[in-house]
């Protein structure tokens, strides 16, 4: 598994906005991050909430440039799914209930991370069908282990449409 962005944010943009426009706090994108177990990345939405199933979210890259290619876009960068952890090279659907290592860091993978009806607003129409039908919404994991991880010195993907 190769990381190639990681993000965070101090507060939700999509909870709690039902029936209104989402908040407008962007993520913030990061060279390295520091995990806290039982809690998350360190100054995250979800590092407040002790316990929580989803301290911290995954994506894959491949998703994202799978997605460009089939909706057309070119103008969208990975952040817009707000996931922490952006990685090539790895089946997330396959660490679902698995204890895996990112950096030296362990972490359990919880479950799917479904993709919300926020999706079509936030990269284009159809982003949610799409992102359902290929059970591709990211993966929700804890974190065992307080420790860092930073983005691997390789050149990421590319969103061409």
């Amino acid at each position: 598994m190769t990381v190639v962005h990681l993000y965070h944010c101090p507060e939700h943009v999509y909870s709690g906005h039902h029936g209104r426009p989402p908040g407008s706090l962007p993520m913030v994108e990061a060279r390295k991050v520091r995990l806290i177990a039982g809690r998350g990345v360190d100054g995250d939405r979800y590092s407040g909430r002790e316990g929580h199933r989803g301290q911290v979210t995954f994506f894959s890259e491949e998703t994202w440039e799978r997605l460009c290619h089939e909706l057309g876009r070119a103008d969208r960068r990975p952040d817009v799914f707000r996931r922490n952890v952006i990685v090539r090279g790895v089946d997330l659907n396959s660490l679902i209930g698995v204890d895996f290592e990112v950096q030296g860091v362990r972490f359990h993978g919880v479950e799917h991370c479904r993709p919300c009806y926020w999706m079509d607003q936030a990269f284009g129409p159809g982003a949610l069908e799409l992102l359902g039908r290929w059970e591709a919404g990211g993966l929700r994991a804890k974190v065992l282990d307080d420790g860092w991880i930073s983005v691997d010195a390789v050149e990421a993907g590319a969103c061409s449409a």
